[in-house]
């Protein structure tokens, strides 16, 4: 694999977020912003799991704070980052 090769692969992200109580069905509404591939509220330590697919980590950050900004519910995201290319 060239480095060029690296450079043109996809990120994907599985974020996990923490929401105001009673607010975490609101994390569907994400599902609108580009690169956000599934949004679903969950149970246990965290409310809510969003799937993400960016180009690169500057568009990663983008799309969180996309996230972050279009639901003032959310109160703390916690981002792992997929170790296989999708």
């Amino acid at each position: 694999m060239t480095q060029k090769d690296l450079r043109s692969k996809k990120i994907r992200a599985f974020v996990l977020v923490t929401m105001r109580p009673g607010t975490s069905e609101e994390i569907v509404q994400s599902r609108k912003i580009k690169g956000i591939k599934l949004a679903n509220s969950v149970l246990g330590r965290f409310d809510a799991v969003a799937i993400i697919e960016a180009d690169n980590s500057e568009q990663l950050a983008k799309i969180i704070y996309e996230m972050m900004e279009k639901n003032h519910n959310v109160i703390h995201t916690e981002t792992l980052l997929s170790m296989f290319i999708p």
